[in-house]
């Protein structure tokens, strides 16, 4: 999920917080005890779909 989380950053032209998110967040983010940081960066974790988990 790190992946599409740095992408969807990305897209929006945030790459210092996609830079954050790539070096301090584990390759998986567990949205229960990250939620507050996917919300500060206004990322709905419903939407953050994972290819190859479709």
């Amino acid at each position: 999920m790190k992946a599409t989380v740095v992408a969807a950053l990305r897209e929006r032209g945030q790459r210092i917080r996609a830079d954050f998110v790539e070096r301090e967040l584990p390759d998986h983010i567990d949205t229960s005890r990250h939620g507050g940081l996917l919300a500060m960066l206004r990322l709905d974790p419903s939407t953050l779909v994972e290819s190859g988990q479709e």
